[in-house]
């Protein structure tokens, strides 16, 4: 499963591939803007794996963030251990 994660773009460095300077509620990441070229400063994008592939209205950000939020509150409250990434067996092989 792949989970894209909304975020504001601060500031937009033009390069071969652009990049921007992207904060998700605190948390500043470098994005490769290649697949939205045309997304400006201040805009939401939708970032998976480092990349930017959507962009977003400010209300479709509110809304997934409010998901996200939801989702990670119910996770909390099943007291599950974290998930474990595919392909990664959560014991030794024997």
């Amino acid at each position: 499963m792949c989970v894209g994660v909304p975020g504001r773009i601060l500031e937009i460095e033009a390069g071969l591939l652009p990049m921007a300077r992207v904060d998700f509620a605190g948390t500043v990441r470098d994005v490769s803007l290649a697949l939205v070229p045309d997304a400006q400063v201040g805009q939401f994008v939708l970032v998976n794996m480092g990349s930017a592939v959507h962009t977003l209205d400010e209300a479709e950000a509110e809304d997934l963030m409010g998901l996200l939020d939801d989702f990670n509150a119910f996770h909390e409250a099943q007291d599950r251990p974290p998930l474990e990434p595919p392909g990664r067996p959560s014991a030794p092989l024997a």
